[in-house]
């Protein structure tokens, strides 16, 4: 039986679920938020608009509004999505505690959702807590060995550590699932740059600038490269394409030039300015 709220809608509860659902793919959380408010003046408990209208404020970036209709849903049931997107909106306020032991509860539920092992991993690694991110993200892995995503931030846990081992076979394991990925390309330049395989690094960082030909850290990443290998001119190109833009990545550029371990030694830093700009020594 149709209530009138429903009718007003434009149809049944789960046809006005329906379109909030689209709404919320669509990019348009305000239309889902509406949608979802309205069939909650009917039905206070529904869980899943209760849902819909908390992921609805999490992309308005109304944390704080998220929150209530999130812990109202996940009260209501063991879905690891709810406990996901709660946990999400806990950490973005700072509640990294709460967000934690939403997480771990996440992970737990069957079937399992596999964003819950991300946010944990990632939450872990916020707070330091190293081996147990990896804990977590090997079991990912162990559920889903073709997510690319969990190898990636291995990768990162591992170059974190100094692990070049682990962080180089983590992001191989990416590239094969997902060969254009520029995460795990400039992750597996990062690994072979700190152990000083600089021509391995260098043919990294420039398939990563095939993926983002203006990405500053990656033209700053082969311009060290370049230097390294005694190929200067193309270095210092590099870090002028890195500066290119505004002001911040001016600076960011001028500043790794001037560290730049095989650079040019600048007696005064408005030489190395020079140099980055182009007009001379």
């Amino acid at each position: 039986m149709v209530d009138d709220r429903s009718k007003a809608l434009g149809g049944t509860t789960g046809e006005a679920l329906q379109r909030a659902i689209f709404a919320l793919n669509g990019n348009r959380p305000g239309d889902a938020e509406r949608i979802a408010g309205e069939l909650l003046k009917a039905h206070a408990r529904n869980v899943r608009a209760l849902h819909i209208l908390g992921r609805a404020l999490l992309m308005q970036g109304r944390l704080s509004d998220a929150i209530a209709p999130l812990e109202a849903a996940a009260r209501s049931g063991r879905d690891p999505e709810i406990d996901t997107q709660l946990a999400i909106a806990l950490r973005q306020i700072g509640r990294d505690d709460d967000a934690l032991a939403r997480l771990k509860r996440a992970t737990k539920r069957e079937p399992p959702y596999l964003l819950a092992f991300r946010e944990l991993g990632s939450l872990l690694v916020a707070m330091e807590r190293y081996d147990e991110a990896i804990e977590v993200l090997r079991r990912g892995l162990d559920i889903a060995p073709l997510m690319a995503d969990f190898s990636i931030q291995l990768g990162y846990i591992f170059l974190m550590r100094r692990d070049c081992v682990g962080a180089k076979a983590s992001f191989a394991r990416a590239l094969d699932i997902s060969p254009g990925s520029f995460e795990a390309l400039f992750g597996q330049a990062k690994a072979h740059q700190e152990t000083g395989e600089n021509e391995a690094a260098a043919d990294h960082f420039r398939r990563c600038l095939t993926l983002r030909p203006n990405d500053a850290n990656a033209w700053l990443g082969l311009g060290h490269c370049l230097l390294e290998l005694g190929q200067r001119d193309d270095g210092y190109e590099c870090f002028r394409a890195a500066a290119r833009g505004d002001a911040k990545r001016y600076g960011i550029a001028l500043s790794s030039l001037a560290a730049a371990s095989r650079g040019r030694f600048w007696l005064k830093p408005s030489a190395a300015t020079r140099n980055l700009r182009g007009t001379g020594s």
